[in-house]
């Protein structure tokens, strides 16, 4: 995005900053997470030191839910009628660069936010998270950063007490995400940290020992399947799901094992239950039940995921092809084993229709993923990698290099070599501008290695 020159909010003096105002889930899946993160719309001023938001009009554009957002600042202290004006042409710029088709009346009724917090607020709800949803979350974020500095284990316990409500199976969720975010974005000593206070509160917590014996509970019968190897059959499966001690083993069962679960697994099941008595028999008709609902609800999610999986497949069809790596790069989180059965989906039924504008279209997509993936999987190394190529100056790229001279390993220079193989020789003009720009970080990237080396 290219930079805008505004006036510092502490200071007055002119900086440059990224300032979006139009945030349009159609072209760009990855701004809901940016303006919901709170990365959209920051500045920095070399002057005053000033770090954070930035006040602007925002418009948001969810044509998936039929949603439209304004927002104005009103410490802007503009008139009624030339705020009107500025959201008007923000209004106009979005509708003007919509398909004819999308063009839909809700886009003639915008709604109003009157505070940010209020457009974030409305964003979420249609989302299906309430206010006090959110309000539940902050207190265990905030709960969280209090234990995780608490270094006394008498201390911890004792807190941990009196929060014992609060610590529950959410918190310890909302813990995993937190862990899981850290790592990815290269930060292990925070993901480590997060990671011993989790183990620190398991053992000393209603939720986290209830968690503990789920989590036995499910490795049982995990060592089950495991041991089984392959080879399982559906004999061998009933005759676990029949031992098992838990309503959650036969769960666990259900989930892992599902393709085995077929008709000829329940028809073995009905004839054990015809052959039985007593209490027997109807032990066997409730175990079939509760097989039936589990393995319905999990055939009715995995339908709902693949559902999902293709809306966001033609949201990626949408993008313009120079703007696909790095609406891929910014989406990842989304590129799962059902978004990618979703795309093998969508590719098999064009290329059986012949539609093969649709079908290279798909094509493009798929290759970028694999490019992304494959970046991706570097991980820390990735991430820097992902930020060079981002960056449009060598002195942005040189003040990163600096602030990660540990990760410009031979190493890095040497998977960038690989990249590099891979990208070369494309005709296609995304793949060499691609090529161009990891052709530019390389040559950077071993000058600086080399300077680094000589001053040793």
């Amino acid at each position: 995005m290219p930079q805008t020159q505004i006036n510092c909010p502490q200071c007055r003096q002119p900086i440059m900053a990224d300032v979006q105002q139009i945030f349009d889930l159609t072209t760009d899946p990855s701004a809901k997470n940016r303006l919901l993160s709170g990365q959209a719309n920051m500045a920095s001023c070399p002057h005053c030191g000033f770090n954070g938001a930035i006040s602007t009009p925002v418009v948001y554009h969810d044509p998936a839910k039929e949603l439209l957002l304004t927002f104005f600042p009103p410490e802007l202290n503009l008139p009624r009628n030339e705020q009107e004006r500025v959201i008007g042409g923000m209004l106009k710029q979005l509708v003007d660069a919509l398909p004819a088709e999308q063009r839909k009346g809700y886009l003639f009724n915008p709604q109003a936010a009157f505070t940010f917090q209020g457009l974030i607020e409305r964003i979420l709800e249609e989302d299906g998270i309430s206010k006090e949803m959110i309000e539940s979350q902050q207190r265990k974020v905030n709960l969280i950063q209090r234990l995780a500095g608490i270094t006394d284990e008498e201390a911890l316990a004792i807190v941990a007490k009196e929060e014992d409500k609060e610590i529950d199976e959410d918190f310890f969720g909302l813990l995993s995400q937190l862990i899981q975010m850290a790592a990815s974005q290269g930060d292990q000593n925070s993901a480590n940290q997060l990671a011993q206070l989790q183990q620190r509160l398991m053992p000393i917590t209603t939720a986290g020992m209830e968690l503990q014996a789920r989590s036995a509970e499910v490795e049982k019968v995990m060592s089950q399947l495991r041991e089984a190897g392959q080879n399982l059959t559906r004999e061998q499966l009933l005759d676990m799901v029949i031992a098992a001690e838990s309503d959650l083993q036969v769960e666990v069962f259900a989930s892992v094992a599902r393709p085995v679960m077929d008709y000829q697994f329940f028809q073995a099941l009905s004839e054990k239950i015809d052959a039985a008595e007593g209490d027997e028999k109807e032990k066997l008709s409730g175990l079939r039940e509760s097989l039936l609902d589990v393995t319905g609800k999990i055939d009715q999610q995995m339908h709902d995921r693949i559902e999902m999986s293709r809306k966001n497949v033609d949201i990626l069809m949408n993008v313009e092809e120079e703007h696909l790596q790095q609406v891929v790069l910014q989406n990842i989180q989304a590129i799962d084993d059902y978004f990618l059965q979703a795309l093998a989906m969508e590719m098999e039924e064009a290329n059986q229709k012949g539609d093969n504008a649709r079908f290279a279209k798909l094509q493009k997509v798929m290759t970028t993923i694999q490019e992304v993936l494959q970046t991706a999987s570097m991980g820390p190394e990735g991430v820097l990698l992902e930020a060079l190529l981002e960056s449009e100056t060598p002195e942005d790229r040189q003040a990163l290099m600096e602030e990660n001279a540990d990760k410009i390993t031979p190493e890095f220079i040497e998977t960038l070599t690989n990249f590099m193989m891979q990208l070369d020789g494309s005709d296609e003009p995304e793949r060499k501008d691609l090529s161009d720009k990891v052709r530019t970080v390389y040559r950077e990237a071993l000058r600086f290695s080399m300077k680094s080396q000589m001053s040793q």
